[in-house]
């Protein structure tokens, strides 16, 4: 309850009477503050009046005013210079340590808060805040998803430099193994990046040139030349491992990470990391080629790969020869691989080197590419919300990922739209819903 308090006094969804002080002056909230995440009082750089005379500071909010002392805030120097303490329920006073009384404002959160708030809570529909979100302004609804979008991008770029410090800082190795968990579509996407994170990119590089031992070495560190098959093409790429395995010290990652269940063939880890081989070989897997691409068509054709000859018959070692077949990367793996892994390279990328023009190239990627058709994009189409591209499909994502499921409405817009509505737009709604003219 403390945190929905908090969220009103945030949005200053206050009654409508007067408020007052439980000493009788009145209490003018100029500015609510800005919430605090971090230790201290609950609003900092709060502006109210209290008594015609106004006031600048920091805000503390309880349930209770007793839990401030359950919180040792009364020891606690950083909370002396609060203007105003708020609580539903003022049971003791409060002074500062010269003696004074600190002013406290007894705030109840309005009933409809409380039920809006609880309806979202219980309703298991998906969105569970639609009928308001079916009502809202197109502008607002397009405001806040260029925020998802923005959110949906710092975050990637949070896990990418991240991924970039166990990489020795490298970038061309940020970019491969950023790529390569792309490639496991999911199921394997733990599984590649541990793989590729295990290459010692600098030194497969002196070996580039050379498609055969840059499958050697791919096929090496996944584990998947531990096996005992004889055809000729296994056995000459395990003794080929073999010695460059002791040339620059690997150590193959285990075979028991990869997953094959309800994978259909062409997806198979040994398919992709022939891809993946072939892109390599051909260094197709370039940041300076990708940041000069010019738009969607430049970058998607340097990520159209194959693979070598074998695998056109196989999709793994030691079985039967099939039908001859061209392993291509397909145009909607290419997309998702941009979606996912281009795209936000280069967004973090121009934000390490502080060129937002990079930026904005990376955000116009997501624009110009089609957006994804999944269960979350369908639920809220269901709603009214459509997407016109990939950057509007990735900001649903981020919403439903980082707000939905884990019901934290009181952070998102539209729960704060489904939150605020007063009895009256309750009225309004159900006046609308009998209006046949609406109908």
């Amino acid at each position: 309850m403390e945190q929905l308090l908090h969220y009103t006094w945030k949005h200053k969804l206050f009654p409508l009477h007067e408020l007052r002080t439980t000493d009788g002056k009145l209490v003018e909230v100029l500015s609510p503050g800005m919430h605090n995440t971090d230790a201290g009082p609950d609003f900092i750089e709060a502006k109210v009046k209290i008594d015609g005379a106004v006031w600048a500071g920091n805000v503390e909010i309880h349930t209770k005013t007793s839990d401030w002392f359950r919180h040792h805030h009364d020891t606690d120097k950083a909370y002396e210079n609060v203007i105003l303490h708020v609580a539903s329920d003022i049971d003791c006073p409060l002074q500062y340590p010269d003696g004074k009384a600190i002013p406290q404002l007894q705030l109840d959160i309005p009933k409809h808060v409380q039920d809006n708030y609880a309806e979202l809570s219980r309703n298991d529909h998906r969105p569970r805040c639609r009928k308001v979100v079916e009502k809202l302004p197109q502008l607002m609804i397009h405001n806040w998803m260029t925020s998802l979008m923005l959110e949906r991008f710092e975050e990637r770029t949070q896990q990418i430099l991240a991924r970039r410090e166990t990489l020795d800082k490298d970038w061309e190795s940020t970019l491969f193994v950023t790529i390569a968990r792309n490639f496991g579509f999911g199921l394997n996407g733990d599984a590649f990046e541990t793989w590729a994170s295990s290459i010692p990119m600098n030194a497969v590089a002196k070996h580039r040139d050379n498609l055969f031992q840059v499958e050697a070495i791919f096929f090496g560190q996944a584990g998947l030349l531990d096996a005992d098959f004889q055809d000729e093409y296994f056995l000459s790429l395990k003794k080929e491992y073999r010695y460059l395995r002791q040339k620059f010290s690997l150590a193959p990652i285990s075979p028991n990470a990869w997953k094959f269940l309800r994978l259909r063939p062409q997806n198979f880890p040994y398919i992709r990391i022939a891809q993946l081989a072939m892109l390599y070989h051909e260094q197709r897997l370039n940041l300076s080629r990708l940041i000069n691409a010019a738009g969607i068509n430049e970058v998607s054709a340097l990520l159209l790969t194959h693979t070598s000859d074998y695998w056109k018959t196989h999709y793994c070692f030691g079985g039967q020869a099939s039908k001859p077949r061209e392993n291509n990367l397909s145009k909607s793996s290419v997309e998702l691989i941009v979606i996912n892994s281009i795209a936000p390279t280069l967004f973090a990328y121009g934000k390490y080197k502080s060129d937002q023009h990079l930026c904005d190239h990376a955000f116009s990627l997501w624009e110009q590419l089609k957006a994804e058709n999944n269960r979350i994009t369908r639920e809220w189409a269901s709603a009214g919300i459509s997407c016109d591209n990939a950057a509007d499909s990735q900001a649903l994502i981020q919403l439903t990922r980082q707000y939905c499921q884990p019901h934290d409405c009181l952070r998102c817009q539209f729960g704060y739209e489904f939150i605020k509505r007063t009895p009256d737009f309750l009225r309004e709604e159900e006046g609308a819903d009998n209006n046949p003219l609406q109908k």
